[in-house]
């Protein structure tokens, strides 16, 4: 799995010396230094990670924040000089996962990205789920050994429920988090997805909740 960072930075510095850091790491970096421009590309592709300054022009990283976690729980990891408990406590509260305060160095930085990642099941090499086992970065899944041969999208519908096993998973959360917010495409495209994807799996362990989304059950 290539995975994709938001960075969102308006020391111009400070945002070219962290995204050539990132990408020297391995990772894939949009870096922009204005708030409404990441806005909506946050919207427009599928981010594991986002990185947000808070003092920004047009709109804060907090706002930013607040706003991403109405739709989506993508990991965020907030860079700011306000080192003072009330912008920490602030950003926890808008469930930041984590707050870096300037200066530092960008292997610090680093270190916080990929301790993230790891915390999210995304730099793991496989997770495993019953008899189910799934390969992110190779965009891999096996079923008792066995490979199931997935389209992309299944398999980030897959992963994504797999993060969440055991709890309900929004269909219009699906359908922005892996179509992005501006798909124009009809919205049932999310179910069709989830049917071809059962019809993979030689167990059905994805449960409908009518009306609302899906739930992978473990048991």
């Amino acid at each position: 799995m290539d995975i994709q960072i938001l960075l969102v930075e308006d020391d111009e510095h400070i945002c070219n010396a962290a995204k050539a850091f990132l990408e020297n790491a391995g990772f894939i970096v949009d870096a922009f230094d204005d708030g409404l421009k990441a806005w909506e590309m946050f919207y427009n592709k599928t981010y594991q990670l986002v990185i947000l300054d808070i003092m920004l022009p047009n709109i804060s990283g907090l706002e930013i924040l607040k706003e991403i976690r109405k739709h989506s729980d993508v990991p965020a990891l907030i860079i700011t000089a306000l080192a003072d408990d009330e912008h920490q406590l602030t950003a926890f509260s808008s469930h930041a996962d984590d707050y870096i305060t300037k200066p530092f160095a960008m292997i610090i930085l680093l270190k916080r990205a990929e301790a993230i990642l790891r915390r999210t099941g995304i730099l793991k090499e496989e997770i495993c789920v019953g008899d189910l086992s799934l390969f992110p970065i190779a965009y891999k899944a096996t079923f008792q050994g066995e490979d199931i041969l997935l389209t992309p999208k299944e398999f980030e519908l897959l992963f994504m429920l797999v993060q969440n096993k055991d709890n309900i998973v929004l269909r219009e959360r699906m359908l922005v988090q892996i179509w992005g917010y501006d798909f124009e495409g009809n919205e049932r495209i999310v179910d069709t997805h989830i049917k071809n994807l059962r019809s993979k799996l030689p167990v059905n362990i994805i449960k409908t909740i009518k009306g609302i989304g899906y739930r992978l059950e473990t048991e």
